[in-house]
């Protein structure tokens, strides 16, 4: 059985990526450690199955590789969160501020239903940002989330501060660049 600290120390630390002063935590390192990625599935199932949950949302591209498995283990719906452009049916759409301009997310109408609960899903949660977008989509559909997942947490970037009135939960909180 793996345990957290062996988690931690599965997941990558790449120095100045994407640019100088980022310490970027890649988990591409958990994906290719089968003990790794299995604990953090059962984690969630283990965090979710009790819950109210009717589907999960996965966030445009890691957060689908942990949604995936786990929608498939609770027998739930799987709905993807885009990036603008890449679904080719009607959509609901939010921007939102990047560090160095915006971005636009995309889910389809059709996969949203009117007073559904849904976990939104992605690796890492940063700024927040992302997931209000993803949670703006949701409530465009008139579906609720109940909570945000993440593999890894960044706190001080205060994304507890975007994300407030919501439950975040992340497996692994690191406190500092």
């Amino acid at each position: 059985m793996i345990d957290l600290e062996i988690l931690d120390k599965s997941i990558r630390r790449v120095p100045d990526f994407p640019k100088p002063g980022i310490l970027f935590y890649d988990i591409t390192s958990v994906l290719v450690n089968p003990e790794a990625f299995k604990y953090v599935i059962d984690q969630m199932v283990s965090i979710y199955k009790d819950k109210k949950i009717d589907a999960v949302a996965g966030v445009e591209s890691r957060g689908f590789i942990f949604a995936a498995p786990f929608a498939e283990k609770l027998g739930i719906p799987l709905i993807l969160i885009r990036k603008k452009g890449k679904l080719p049916g009607d959509t609901y759409e939010c921007s939102y501020s990047l560090e160095y301009g915006t971005a636009t997310v995309e889910v389809h109408k059709a996969d949203i239903k009117k007073g559904q609960n849904i976990l939104v899903v992605d690796d890492l949660i940063a700024t927040g940002g992302t997931l209000a977008a993803a949670k703006n989509l949701i409530e465009q559909g008139g579906a609720e989330v109940t909570d945000f997942f993440g593999v890894i947490g960044l706190p001080f970037l205060n994304y507890q501060k975007v994300l407030e009135n919501c439950n975040v939960t992340t497996l692994i909180n690191y406190d500092s660049e």
